[in-house]
């Protein structure tokens, strides 16, 4: 479990093919070498993923074909800049929202624009998800948690203050490009316990 928090931006270092899938190794000096526990969890823009190798300031997880198809991960390149979250220990304080990291899917990046107090981001959400984003309720895009400003029809809306734009890669964001998108939790298990009309 997570919380949306990013606590460092890492560096991909490689992506090695696998049978089915992938292994990605990304350099995280930020969490100062802090040592690797083979089978920890680990959230890399947003997606929950299993550290199996760590060595020095780096670590690796397996991505699975599934992973690759359902999540923007498979677009990722050596030098670019990831989202990181540790899992949460019992007691850590819950600054953001509940996020499993089971990324939903992608959205794509309508626009990013700069203001005097941060930036405005807009989303264009796919259509089996928009159902669960609500005005001033939480979306958690690349691994961030975010507050909803405003969704009409499929464009959602976001502030973001400088903290997380300086913070995240959030801030490198252009038109066009593709974020992992998880909706809220509890708007899940809403519809799920909910009787059907």
């Amino acid at each position: 479990m997570f919380t949306g928090l990013i606590q460092t931006v890492g560096t991909v270092v490689r992506a090695e093919a696998q049978s089915g899938g992938a292994r990605l190794w990304v350099a995280a000096p930020a969490f100062g070498g802090a040592p690797w526990v083979t089978g920890e969890s680990i959230a890399v823009n947003g997606v929950c993923l299993t550290l199996v190798a760590g060595e020095g300031d780096r670590f690796a997880a397996d991505l699975s074909g599934e992973t690759l198809a359902c999540t923007a991960l498979s677009r990722l390149v050596a030098g670019q800049g990831v989202n990181l979250e540790r899992a949460l220990k019992v007691g850590d304080a819950l600054g953001g929202h509940l996020v499993s990291g089971h990324v939903d899917g992608t959205a794509d990046v309508l626009r990013l624009q700069r203001t005097r107090d941060g930036a405005r981001l807009a989303l264009a959400i796919p259509a089996e998800w928009q159902r669960y984003v609500a005005r001033k309720g939480s979306l958690c895009i690349d691994g961030v948690s975010l507050t909803v400003n405003s969704i009409e029809g499929g464009r959602a809306e976001f502030a973001i203050v400088p903290h997380t734009l300086a913070a995240t890669t959030l801030g490198a964001l252009e038109p066009g490009a593709i974020v992992n998108i998880e909706v809220d939790l509890i708007a899940r298990y809403l519809e799920r316990l909910l009787p059907e009309s």
